[in-house]
C-alpha cells in the first residue's frame, strides 16, 4: 500500500477541526497527524510533524492564516498549504497565492471537496474553489481591481502623505480623498493603513522610492 498523505488541520474552532478529521478518516490514503487552533500553534506543529499538507483556516486569532502560511513555508517549502476561507473576493485569493498556498477552498463548500483538494495539492497541483475568481489572482492583476485615481491615492498613502496633503496634490477635497481611501481598503479587503502599505508594496501596486 502506498504511503498515506499526512495532514495537519488548522482552525480555531475545535468542532470544525473534528468535522474535517471525521471526513478525512474516511479517506484510506490520508492520515491526520495533528491539529492546531491558531497561527503560532500551527507553525510549531508543522515544525514538529512535517505534514505533507496543511489545511489552513484563513481567519485565525493572533497570527492569521496568511502569515502562518508564509512562516511555515519559509521553514518547510516542500509542505503544501490548502487555504480555507469564508471570503470569495479575489483579493483574498490573491493574498493566499502570494503567501504560497497551493489551493483556496471555501469553508461552506467543503463537504465533498476536501479529500480531493488535499490529494491535488499533495501532488503539486493547484486547486481553487469554483466559486472564486482564481484566474485573476493567478494572473496577478497589476491594478488589484483599483481605478487609476485610486492607484494614485494609494501611492501617496504609501509615501506617507495625509489626506489633506493628498487632496492638495491632486486638487481634490479632503472628503473625496477619504472616500477614495475607504474604497481602496474595501476593494483590497484591508482595514489598517500599515497593512495596506505592506500589501501595496508586496503586490507591486505602487513604486517604492
Amino acid at each position: 500500500m502506498s504511503k498515506k498523505i499526512t495532514v495537519l488541520l488548522v482552525d480555531d474552532h475545535s468542532l470544525v477541526r473534528r468535522g474535517f478529521r471525521r471526513m478525512l478518516e474516511d479517506e484510506p490514503d490520508m492520515d491526520v497527524v495533528g491539529e492546531a487552533g491558531d497561527g503560532e500553534e500551527a507553525i510549531r506543529a508543522a515544525r514538529k510533524l512535517h505534514p505533507q499538507v496543511v489545511v489552513m483556516d484563513c481567519a485565525l486569532p493572533g497570527l492569521n492564516g496568511l502569515d502562518a502560511t508564509r512562516r511555515i513555508l519559509q521553514e518547510s517549502p516542500e509542505t503544501a498549504v490548502l487555504m480555507l476561507s469564508m471570503h470569495t473576493e479575489n483579493t483574498w485569493v490573491r493574498q493566499a497565492v502570494d503567501a504560497g498556498a497551493k489551493g483556496y477552498m471555501l469553508k461552506n463548500a467543503m463537504e465533498l471537496e476536501l479529500g480531493g483538494a488535499i490529494r491535488k495539492v499533495a501532488a503539486g497541483e493547484t486547486v481553487f474553489d469554483p466559486q472564486v475568481e482564481q484566474h485573476s489572482a493567478l494572473k496577478g492583476e497589476r491594478n488589484g481591481g483599483l481605478t487609476q485615481r485610486e492607484l494614485e491615492v494609494l501611492q501617496m498613502i504609501v509615501d506617507g502623505k495625509s489626506n489633506k496633503e493628498i487632496a492638495t496634490d491632486l486638487n481634490l477635497s479632503v472628503n473625496t480623498v477619504a472616500v477614495h481611501r475607504a474604497n481602496i481598503m474595501n476593494t483590497l479587503g484591508i482595514h489598517k493603513t500599515a497593512e495596506l502599505v505592506v500589501y501595496a508594496i508586496r503586490s507591486g501596486l505602487v513604486s517604492v522610492p
